[in-house]
This record gives structure tokens, sequence and C-alpha cells, in this order.
């Protein structure tokens, strides 16, 4: 049996291209007692895998070179000589970019119900995009009763979910996106009160007097994704005793230094600021997973998606991630 993968093939400097990526066919052994084989559908694309391609200090290995990409995926058991599988059941694990996965069974996949929940929001709102947004609202941000939320890359699998958990929760929410088709979605579909376009302030001082305009009152809680100038100015309207939950540096991940204009704010404002890492919190998946899935499977959360059509397309899918041309969760559609 053949399998197609995407292997990494030399590390970026900078920017990633093409030739940093080697599509191969690899022969699959027969499966041993108790594994089973994965038909992935989809693949998830995700702004982290930029960081460990790089051999840097991080907080996850970094990619080994001529070995298949990691990644998110989704999919269905075609083989299985393992008692807990059966040919037919769904999937979400850690498969990586490739067409097929041998699995274990033993926590490197687990089964989902796509009875009300689509298999492919295992990999956007209710997977780790969807957790990733849960955990930094509910558990660093922690917003209270009249509290303005904040939320940048706001039509992405992550901030997308962070605003709607907030409205559901009864919060002001202001979102930050790029153009007006994304900044219209997020307001008219995803029922943020605000949302600024960046792309029309791209300059300090417009983008301090947009976000005064829509955060009368301050901001509570934000939710940071991007770095760079829209920290910045986020920092400075910042209320008293603040808290920002740092997700990611998107404006950073290809080498671009990103300095901070006035940490001096940290302190005048009081602010709590804490980077997170979803999967060292395992414990409360199930928690935040069966609220996310309520939410979605009723049709209080949406979500968008911009899929890639087969495998070969992932690399360039990956740098269009990067630049922020996707609309939604990126995704790879493998079958």
């Amino acid at each position: 049996m053949k399998n197609q993968r995407i292997v990494l093939a030399s590390r970026p400097n900078g920017e990633p291209s093409a030739e940093n990526f080697r599509l191969e066919d690899a022969e699959l052994s027969p499966l041993a007692e108790g594994e089973l084989r994965i038909r992935n559908h989809y693949l998830s694309l995700d702004p982290y895998m930029r960081g460990r391609m790089n051999d840097g200090k991080s907080y996850a290995q970094p990619q080994p070179i001529d070995e298949t990409m990691i990644g998110g995926t989704v999919g269905e058991v075609v083989e299985s000589r393992n008692p807990k599988y059966a040919v037919g059941d769904k999937v979400v694990g850690f498969c990586g970019w490739q067409l097929y996965a041998t699995a274990t069974g033993k926590g490197d996949v687990n089964k989902v119900d796509t009875t009300h929940v689509p298999l492919s929001a295992y990999l956007g709102s209710v997977g780790m995009p969807g957790m990733t947004a849960w955990y930094g609202l509910m558990k660093i941000c922690e917003p209270k009763a009249g509290e303005t939320v904040c939320v940048d890359s706001a039509s992405g699998a992550v901030g997308s979910v962070v605003g709607q958990l907030a409205k559901l929760k009864g919060f002001r929410v202001v979102g930050i996106a790029g153009g007006p088709d994304k900044c219209a979605y997020v307001k008219n579909e995803l029922g943020f009160d605000e949302c600024i376009d960046y792309k029309a302030n791209t300059d300090p001082k417009s983008l301090n007097a947009a976000l005064k305009a829509a955060a009368p009152n301050g901001i509570d809680c934000h939710f940071e994704n991007v770095g760079g100038m829209i920290l910045d100015c986020v920092m400075q309207r910042m209320n008293a005793f603040g808290r920002i939950a740092m997700c990611g540096m998107i404006s950073g991940y290809n080498g671009v230094p990103i300095p901070m204009a006035a940490p001096q704010l940290i302190l005048m404002s009081r602010l709590k600021i804490q980077g997170f890492i979803v999967s060292e919190h395992m414990n409360l998946w199930p928690e935040g997973l069966t609220e996310l899935g309520g939410y979605v499977a009723t049709g209080k959360i949406k979500f968008r998606e911009s899929i890639a059509e087969g495998l070969a397309s992932a690399p360039q899918a990956f740098f269009d991630l990067l630049k922020g041309k996707n609309f939604g969760k990126q995704l790879v559609k493998l079958v």
C-alpha cells in the first residue's frame, strides 16, 4: 500500500519557501497487533508550525528534517488490529502531512462523533484552536460582568471562537482583523460589537483612535495572536488590572524583531500578561470541548474554513496562512 507525505527538506531562513518541503512516496508496513490505519480526510495548518521549523529553543521540539511534517488531522479508520477501533470510526489525531497514518490507539488518536459536529470542526472550533480560545479567555483573561474583551486575528480559527464565546457570556467584544470583508464577517455573522480593520489603520495614531472609538470604556481583557504595533496600541487602551492572554506573535514568526514600544504600561496599568500552550492543559480539554461542541452543534458558535485541495497544495496554503490570506480555519482536504 502506497502512502504520500510531505517532509521538511531544509530549515527556512526567514520566510519559508517551496524548497523547504519535499513531497515523497512511502511504503506502508503491515499493521502490528494493536495498531490501526487511518486515511486522513483533512489536515490542519496552523501558525505554530512555522516556529517548529526552526532549530531553536522553544516550547516544543523542532520539526525533524526529512520527517513527515507535524500537524493535526481528522480521518477514518480503514484497517484495524485494535479491538477498540472499528473500520469506519472517525478519529482526530496528530498524524501529520500525509495521506495515511498508523496509530497505536494508546492516546495518539481519539474517536469523534460526527452526528451533530462536522468532521472538519474537530480541527477548528471543537479542536485545538477552539480549546486555545477557551483556555485563554476563561482561564487567563477571566472576564467579569460589564468588561470589554479585545481579540486580534478576529476572523481566524482561534480569534473567532474567543469573540463568540465572550459574546455568549455577555461581554462587550472588539475584534481586530485585516480588510473590510473579514471585519464585516466578524461583526455581522459572528456578532462582535465592533471590528477594527488594521489594514485601514496602518499607523499607531490611526489604530489608537479606532480602538478608542470601539472601546470607549477601555479594554479589560485582550487575547493576543499578532504582536507588534497591534499589541502596542491595545496596551495603550488597557484598563488598570487588565489581563492579556499571550497566544501567538505571528508578526514575528519569520524572524522580524517585535520589540514592545511601551513596556512601562505593564507596570503603570498593573497588567497581567501570561503566555500559554494549550497542550499543557490536557486535563481541561474534556470540559472545554464539551462546551464548545454544544455551541457548534446548536449553531451558537459559527465557523468558516479556507480549504486547499490535495496534499501537494499544503505548502502554498501554509505560506498564505502566514500572510493572513486565509479566511477562517485553514485546512487541506485530502480525500
